[in-house]
């Protein structure tokens, strides 16, 4: 028996719609990484994008557990000397919620071109609202 290999055809994307009030980060962002790269269907194929669109709302009320919310530092380098800026999860949050799990199902996918358009459907909101609608997104509920 050969093993199947699906071609850019035979995937239907679906999108699904995630709601991260009181959810933990990091269960929630391995949820979507998986959604993303399509391990969660039969037609999974490592080497082609074989993912669904993820929608991702209420940003702002992820939840982190343990001292993360302080002891955890983002970092980022704008490529000049001394260019390098750090920031906690909680300053992260406060300013921009949506980076924070961006941050955290980025570190998820590979590194390569496949992970980058694997990044580009995931979509993300710190509010309830999300221009969307049109899609008809299959709301998931995440277990934390």
């Amino acid at each position: 028996m050969k093993t199947y290999s699906s071609k850019g055809d035979d995937i239907v994307k679906k999108w699904y719609l995630y709601d991260a009030d009181g959810k933990a980060l990091g269960r929630l962002a391995s949820d979507i990484a998986r959604r993303l790269r399509g391990k969660n269907s039969p037609l999974y194929t490592p080497h082609a994008d074989t993912g669904d669109y993820v929608v991702v709302i209420n940003a702002e009320k992820i939840m982190l557990t343990g001292k993360k919310m302080t002891g955890e530092v983002y970092f980022r380098y704008s490529g000049y000397p001394g260019g390098i800026k750090s920031a906690t999860a909680k300053e992260l949050l406060e300013r921009h919620p949506e980076r924070l799990i961006f941050n955290a199902v980025r570190g998820m996918l590979p590194k390569n071109s496949l992970g980058r358009k694997m990044l580009k459907k995931l979509k993300i909101y710190a509010g309830s609202d999300h221009p969307h609608e049109a899609q008809s997104p299959i709301v998931v509920n995440a277990d934390n």
